[in-house]
């Protein structure tokens, strides 16, 4: 449903970054500037923990190193794919979205292939953890044990669930964005559901909740932390050297999205730069084009994973994981009130969403549900600190800092500038409206030009579903 409801603000107003840029004309300009400071940080947060968790997983062969010689590399090779030339990352991401593609199609069959009985075993078993497991009970046993298992899993999920935020990120620079993102964001729904929500299946179906390999590696924070669910299910079904390829594949995608983060939070602070939100400096660029001391900085936020130098690896990627956490719900809930200001003020001018070229559905219904079960994960995420003899200052922070960030951002902002919410009849709706559509006008006249004749099946397929 939030990813609808940015899909409408992006489709409509295709800018570089229009989750951010947009808060300021439908609220406040104290929410864009504690939104994409808050984005920032997810971005730059998210290079230390892709760091150590490539660290992690080459524990899977061997672990008499120091760490500080995977780390070393990574950075150096971040700092390479990012500084000298921006064809490089494109490149480089291009071959490694290729192999993360490959690797969640191929364990998708994989999962379906052993499930029926194709495995060494010919152990055809279904859905027999489910049967088995369906609730984990976490903290308390019981009915209230198996529901905090469930909101331990809600909020680890909340991790990984990322989306409109990044394919928004896309409008600003696509051909025909409200062609194509239009098309992109109603087809999203698709691939959430064979990747998300295909790939927790698949967990959930090759492994227990109750395995003692997987037990072993999440309480104990050894070597085996770094063998992910589908590993372990390799092994337990006893089929060789398909683990050794797919870990290979899995440190390729992690170093992938570390690449990724990597750029898009040097681009995210040279954007706030370039909209007054952070100082000039960091903004100036090389002959290049590439914003060096904005690269300097996020270089500096990769040192945080020499924390595994004195923790070990699982307590260091937890306390990352919650950071990260934290500030990417609550770039959600900035989000659910950016859609609402939004909503407000076409209902407030009077324009029909009947004439916007994408809508989301159900609203404003939806982005009220959004905004409810947004902010209550966020409170949710770190809630057995609160539990009798669970109380640990490093896990409230970790928890519950980026709350407190944000609040702190706001606040400094408002009153450094004296900012005042918008007034829905006076929110500007229209400005750089005219050079959009201009553009799609060239775009649709080219379009035109062309002989569609010998255009693919698959090409018309989609136009005609799509």
């Amino acid at each position: 449903m939030l990813t609808t409801a940015i899909g409408e603000i992006a489709v409509y107003m295709p800018t570089a970054s229009p989750f951010v840029e947009m808060a300021d004309r439908p609220v406040d300009e104290a929410m864009e500037f504690a939104a994409g400071w808050n984005f920032f940080l997810v971005e730059a947060l998210y290079v230390p923990f892709e760091i150590t968790a490539c660290n992690t997983m080459v524990h899977f062969w061997r672990d008499d190193y120091s760490p500080g010689i995977a780390f070393a590399i990574q950075i150096v090779l971040y700092i390479a794919f990012n500084i000298f030339t921006v064809r490089w990352y494109g490149e480089s991401e291009f071959y490694l979205s290729l192999a993360k593609l490959f690797l969640a199609i191929g364990l998708l069959f994989f999962t379906f292939i052993t499930m029926v009985g194709g495995n060494p075993q010919h152990d055809a078993f279904g859905f027999r953890h489910f049967k088995d497991h369906s609730f984990n009970e976490y903290v308390t046993t019981g009915g209230l044990g198996k529901f905090e298992g469930f909101l331990a899993a809600w909020a680890k999920a909340s991790f990984v669930c990322v989306g409109p935020e990044y394919l928004s990120m896309v409008s600003g620079e696509a051909r025909n964005p409200r062609k194509t993102m239009k098309t992109a964001f109603k087809t999203v729904i698709y691939r959430l559901a064979i990747f998300y929500i295909g790939g927790a299946l698949s967990v959930g179906i090759l492994v227990s909740c109750k395995d003692p390999t997987l037990i072993s590696a999440i309480n104990s924070g050894a070597s085996d932390a770094s063998a992910s669910p589908y590993v372990v299910a390799i092994q337990n079904l006893g089929i060789s050297g398909l683990p050794d390829l797919i870990e290979v594949v899995i440190i390729l995608s992690a170093f992938s999205a570390g690449n990724s983060y990597f750029y898009c939070a040097s681009r995210q602070l040279y954007s706030l730069a370039e909209r007054g939100f952070a100082p000039k400096v960091f903004s100036k660029c090389n002959s290049k084009g590439i914003p060096v001391y904005a690269v300097l900085v996020v270089v500096c936020f990769c040192l945080l994973s020499l924390l595994q130098l004195g923790k070990n690896s699982a307590v260091v990627l937890n306390w990352i994981v919650n950071l990260c956490t934290g500030a990417q719900l609550i770039d959600y809930g900035w989000m659910c009130f950016i859609y609402i200001g939004f909503y407000r003020a076409l209902k407030a001018q009077g324009i029909d969403r009947e004439s916007l070229p994408y809508r989301s559905w159900f609203q404003p219904y939806s982005i009220y549900i959004c905004t409810f079960f947004v902010w209550i994960d966020i409170f949710v995420i770190g809630y057995t600190v609160f539990l009798p003899g669970w109380w640990k200052v490093s896990d409230f922070l970790f928890s519950y800092l980026m709350i407190f960030v944000n609040i702190g951002l706001f606040v400094f902002w408002k009153l450094y500038k004296r900012t005042k919410f918008r007034n829905p009849e006076e929110v500007d709706l229209t400005s750089g409206l005219e050079e959009i559509q201009k553009h799609e006008e060239e775009i649709l006249a080219e379009e035109n030009e062309q002989d569609h004749s010998k255009d693919s099946w698959f090409s018309k397929a989609m136009s005609w579903v799509f």
